[in-house]
């Protein structure tokens, strides 16, 4: 068992909305698609979990809109914790095993 907490989160309407009004071609996520898994700390009960989850909330977000969208000027500008529980359906998950025989690596840190 890894010694990590996952947070998934998915597009609430708030966030389907933004997305369809970027363009007019009528394509928005799919709120029951694949999701970006995210690694947090271990916690020990949801109170914890949240508190995490307001600490790396802005990070989450960011790159919730990056995915979909890479023009930061068509960005919400005020993305509070508030606006990111309003715009996303949040899944926490304490327990996380990994079935692998070799070591996790960061991909983004072998560029």
């Amino acid at each position: 068992m890894l010694n990590r907490g996952v947070v998934i989160v998915r597009p609430k309407q708030p966030y389907l909305d933004w997305a369809a009004g970027l363009d007019d071609s009528g394509i928005v996520p799919d709120p029951n698609g694949e999701q970006t898994v995210y690694l947090i700390p271990s916690y020990e009960d949801d109170d914890a979990a949240w508190e995490i989850l307001e600490n790396v909330h802005a990070a989450i977000f960011e790159n919730e809109l990056h995915g979909w969208h890479t023009d930061e000027t068509e960005w919400p500008r005020r993305r509070d914790f508030r606006m990111f529980k309003a715009w996303f359906e949040v899944e926490l998950h304490s327990v996380v095993e990994d079935l692998c025989d070799f070591e996790i690596v960061d991909e983004d840190d072998e560029v």
